[in-house]
């Protein structure tokens, strides 16, 4: 399970000048943050054409920079003490969860990296992965609205796991969804797009050779500290599989 990543406010700006997104009302270019948790309201690029009508499909549709509840609660739920940080890109289209958001409310993350922790045993050792050009990505995600019982809407996403490759298998056994490009991403947005058929390979495992994987000092392991000692390397070796 993906649950931590990193941005920094200068690739939040860039990813946001180069798809053509605009900030959406009382929303702020986020700052720099390293360790961003589940729980919390996060960056989200969406289109807003989505938000209002799924059937009012146009290409020129507009693309909102917001923030949404990192843990998703679909719209038909009782109440949201069950929200769903992850979902498998394998079961999207069939789970009642996903499946509409999937066709028609999918939204990207924009991120600098990720983290996870290697177990083994009682050990927990959190490593750092990033491309390895260390550009801006996106990890590929869904959002739904979900309303109190007075009707406020509250608006959260999941973000989507593929297989792992060659890089984050020895770590875990799952890996964020990722995407790279403006066509990917334009792809993944594109709300005339519902075919399992072309949004499924969007959904692979990013290519090995394009990420790296570095080991970091426990610091990042605690919620309180959200600083840049959190990508501090326990080491200057990288594992023997990205060498």
């Amino acid at each position: 399970m993906c649950c931590r990543y990193v941005l920094l406010q200068e690739h939040a700006k860039s990813f946001l000048e180069t798809l053509g997104a605009l900030l959406s009302a009382g929303t702020q270019l986020p700052p720099t943050r390293y360790n961003i948790p589940p729980g919390g309201r996060i960056p989200v690029i969406r289109n807003q054409v989505e938000r209002v009508d799924p059937k009012a499909l146009s290409e020129t549709s507009a693309l909102e920079f917001t923030s949404l509840h990192w843990g998703l609660t679909p719209s038909w739920a009782r109440s949201a003490d069950s929200p769903v940080v992850n979902a498998r890109a394998e079961s999207l289209a069939e789970k009642p969860t996903f499946r509409d958001a999937y066709r028609f409310r999918r939204c990207l993350i924009p991120a600098s990296g990720f983290y996870e922790w290697k177990i083994s045993g009682r050990s927990r050792e959190p490593w750092l992965f990033r491309l390895r050009d260390e550009r801006p990505f996106a990890f590929a995600a869904l959002w739904d609205t979900w309303r109190t019982p007075d009707g406020t809407a509250h608006e959260s996403c999941a973000l989507i796991t593929t297989a792992p490759n060659s890089v984050m298998s020895p770590v875990h056994h799952r890996m964020p969804a990722i995407l790279t490009t403006p066509a990917t991403c334009a792809a993944w947005l594109d709300p005339r797009i519902t075919s399992t058929d072309t949004l499924t390979p969007l959904l692979a495992p990013l290519p090995a050779e394009a990420m790296t994987a570095l080991a970091v000092t426990p610091h990042f392991n605690s919620l309180a500290h959200d600083d840049p000692a959190c990508l501090a390397h326990a080491t200057i070796q990288q594992l023997d599989f990205i060498l």
